[in-house]
């Protein structure tokens, strides 16, 4: 039996290769109906970036989209206004991972910590991360984002606190993956330039890559998806109906092996471009606007 064949005998619920897109935004919606362990919550209307202070209104306008479809959000940052959002998912029965955000700016990555502890003593961070992809932007040393994850973990006992990286980081940092209660493990074969048809395989290895490194220790899949629009990646190619088929195979793996996975992105959020590339603007399952793209 080819490589190909296996691999799609392998594939757990309804095989999606060659679905019509009504069949496929069918599946989509069934699939999406029944509920994602987390999302990605992206909070910038069109025309913001990070560095707007974003509105409790806007938060809870989005919360409201959202909230049928997932049980968790993820948090990006505490500060211009994110540090509200865990309190306003909380209010509408959401379990929160709340990241703080860290860079290269000592006075913002401090402020980050004391309001990512604060938000966490009141109640209202069930998860937290310590930086995301500091290492793979090389903002910080690996030594000054461990004195950062060690601060947190001393003054948030019983809240499992970790750090926010591609898999590979965990293989790469043993010190990191050892301060670390949980591995939060980013898994993207789309940047990792891998067909569509293997995707699912692929994310599969990354997953136990991250699981082998931990030695043990929970991974969560913090982010993880596809665009529908830009420039190919190598052999990876957005195109609406690879994002539903990513979708819906990541989807039901996550549930069919357990694996809590939040899926990257709740919106479309146009400022992406400018790390990205083109791509960066359509990673969301809602558009910019708040539209469901694939129903």
């Amino acid at each position: 039996m080819s490589f190909r064949s296996d691999f799609i005998l392998s594939l757990a619920g309804q095989d999606v290769t060659n679905k019509s897109e009504a069949d496929l935004r069918s599946i989509f919606t069934d699939v999406l109906n029944k509920g994602m362990h987390g999302l990605c919550f992206s909070p910038y209307l069109e025309g913001q970036e990070p560095g707007n202070f974003i509105t409790e209104e806007q938060i809870r306008n989005r919360i409201e989209i959202i909230r049928p479809y997932t049980k968790w959000i993820r948090t990006f940052s505490c500060t211009q206004g994110n540090e509200l959002i865990p309190r306003i998912a909380k209010e509408y029965g959401l379990k929160t991972l709340v990241g703080a955000w860290l860079g290269d700016n000592d006075a913002i990555n401090e402020e980050e910590i004391a309001n990512v502890i604060r938000i966490a003593k009141d109640g209202h961070a069930d998860l937290v991360a310590v930086g995301n992809e500091v290492l793979y932007r090389q903002d910080l040393t690996e030594e000054e984002l461990l004195k950062f994850i060690l601060q947190v973990k001393k003054e948030l006992p019983g809240i499992p606190v970790g750090y926010v990286d591609a898999y590979y980081e965990f293989c790469n940092r043993p010190a990191i993956t050892e301060a670390c209660d949980i591995i939060f493990a980013n898994c993207y074969p789309f940047w990792e330039g891998c067909h569509i048809d293997y995707s699912l395989l692929y994310i599969k290895d990354m997953y136990q890559r991250a699981l082998k490194a931990g030695k043990g220790k929970k991974v969560i899949i913090t982010e993880t998806g596809w665009p529908n629009r830009g420039t190919s990646f190598e052999d990876s190619e957005p195109s609406f109906n690879n994002a539903i088929r990513y979708f819906i195979n990541a989807q039901q793996w996550s549930k069919e092996d357990n694996i809590d996975m939040f899926y990257f992105s709740s919106f479309d959020e146009a400022w992406k471009i400018g790390g990205e590339g083109d791509v960066g603007a359509y990673w969301g399952l809602w558009d910019k606007d708040g539209n469901l793209k694939y129903s």
